[in-house]
């Protein structure tokens, strides 16, 4: 038994005619019946009650075609699959972000559209350190990365990278601290003999990276009392009174209570998200998504030319 012979008892059974289905097949009749009778012969029982005026299927053979179109519809789909996959438009994106990129709006929006564009592609979504990220770019790990890298930070030659937002650091202290006055103008070097919060340096995250270049340049190393991974949690002690530290305004939207940001003035606070991919990756999903940022405004539309998966 093959596909053809499958199709061709289909169009049998649905025209309960030998004629009419060669017809429709664009073949004579003479061939069409032996292939029936072929698979009859195959499966042991008889498909068809054949009359020289009626054409009836038997038990079996009714049984039998609701089988055959769930094959035939399911081998439709496969092949249908399969020629998606091949430019891409089915298949698996893997895209890591740092724990902030999800807070800005235009992150969500950017998936959400994506998604409904292509809906076959599955998209494998994980939250990774910046430095993570790179190593997992570089193992052929990983499709696509979000990243929050330090000031100093230099696209390494095996990815491309692209700017896509940027926003402030910022200093979150408690409430009661004498930094918090909204008279206070703070900087850096206002901060030397304070405890900080900050994520373990272990971790390979760019905003450790960020804060330590600062607090160098203003004479001092931050005295780390509590190493913390995720920045709710930081805001939580800071909120506690157990120690100060420097976060991303993208988290002054969380406004937690007994928690004061406040600006760092006399330092480059600017700090960027920058998407990046392998330059030989040959995901042909991920050729879209990069496509898909370029098209949408605000996001890629100034992108340089060259970036794109070679």
């Amino acid at each position: 038994m093959d596909f053809r012979q499958l199709r061709y008892f289909v169009a049998v059974a649905q025209e309960l005619s030998f004629s009419r289905a060669a017809e429709l097949l664009h073949m004579s009749q003479p061939p069409l019946s032996q292939q029936i009778k072929l698979l009859e012969e195959d499966l042991g029982v008889l498909l068809f009650e054949r009359t020289r005026r009626v054409v009836k299927l038997t038990h079996a053979g009714t049984l039998f075609y609701e089988c055959a179109r769930e094959i035939l519809d399911q081998y439709a789909a496969v092949r249908e699959l399969c020629a998606l996959t091949k430019d891409g438009q089915a298949g698996k994106l893997r895209v890591a972000f740092t724990a902030s990129v999800p807070m800005f709006e235009a992150f969500p929006r950017l998936l959400q559209d994506f998604r409904r564009l292509y809906p076959r592609i599955e998209m494998d979504l994980r939250h990774m350190s910046t430095g993570e990220q790179l190593q997992a770019l570089n193992a052929n790990e990983l499709d696509l990365g979000f990243l929050r890298p330090s000031s100093s930070f230099e696209t390494p030659p095996a990815l491309i990278a692209q700017d896509l937002w940027h926003d402030e650091l910022m200093l979150a202290v408690g409430q009661d601290h004498p930094q918090a006055h909204p008279d206070v103008a703070t900087s850096l070097y206002d901060l030397a003999d304070e405890d900080f919060i900050l994520f373990p340096q272990a971790l390979g995250c760019g905003l450790f990276e960020h804060i330590s270049t600062l607090t160098a340049q203003a004479g001092f190393a931050p005295n780390i009392v509590q190493e913390v991974r995720e920045n709710s949690t930081t805001l939580a002690l800071v909120a506690a009174g157990l120690g100060v530290s420097i976060v991303p305004s993208i988290y002054t939207h969380t406004k937690p209570p007994g928690v004061v940001f406040k600006p760092l003035h006399g330092a480059p606070t600017q700090s960027r998200i920058v998407m990046a991919c392998s330059r030989e990756n040959p995901n042909a999903s991920l050729a879209l998504f990069l496509a898909h940022v370029r098209a949408t405004p605000g996001e890629g539309g100034s992108a340089e030319a060259g970036f794109a998966v070679q």
